[in-house]
This record gives C-alpha cells, sequence and structure tokens, in this order.
C-alpha cells in the first residue's frame, strides 16, 4: 500500500516540476536576469542553479551580462565607500593597492 502512495507522489511531483519548467521556458530569460541569477548561485554555491541559469542565454551573452553586473557592482561600492572604482575592485579581488 505504501509503495502505491509513493509512486502517486512521485508522479505529482514530477508533475509540478514538469509544469514549473513549462512556465519558465514560456518566458526568455534576458542576460541580464540569467548574469544576476549565475552570480548569485556562484556565491551560494549552488552547483545545481549554475546549470540552469547557464542554459537561459548564449555563452557569450552570459559573459556579458556577468561583465555588465561587475561593473556596475564596482561603481556601486566605489560611490558607498567614496573611493575610486580602481581602489574597490583590487581590494575585493585582495590586491594591494596601486
Amino acid at each position: 500500500m505504501w509503495g502505491r502512495v509513493r509512486g502517486i507522489g512521485v508522479r505529482v511531483a514530477d508533475g509540478v516540476r514538469t509544469r514549473r519548467r513549462a512556465e519558465r521556458a514560456d518566458r526568455p530569460h534576458n542576460l541580464f536576469e540569467a548574469a544576476a541569477a549565475y552570480v548569485s548561485a556562484c556565491a551560494e554555491d549552488d552547483q545545481e542553479r549554475i546549470d540552469e541559469v547557464s542554459g537561459w542565454v548564449s555563452p557569450e551573452a552570459l559573459s556579458f551580462g556577468v561583465n555588465e553586473l561587475a561593473c556596475r557592482a564596482v561603481v556601486a561600492l566605489a560611490r558607498e565607500r567614496d573611493e575610486s572604482p580602481r581602489t574597490v575592485a583590487r581590494a575585493l579581488l585582495g590586491l594591494p593597492a596601486a
């Protein structure tokens, strides 16, 4: 009996996952959305999410989006810290001040 109940549960869960994938597939992802999701997945060390997000856009578009995100983040931090973007970028990477 429990095997039967488990089988029903598995089918329901598979149906929900399939529906979610179909909903996501209906709406194309833009490169900035992909870059934000990719970087946050990398920061959280979530390999499954990294693999998923990597398929949203081409590798070139993802690279461009990650680069744009990095530039915007460095500029925002530089303004917040009242420092130059170069100083902030070097500090984030653990490099000595130039």
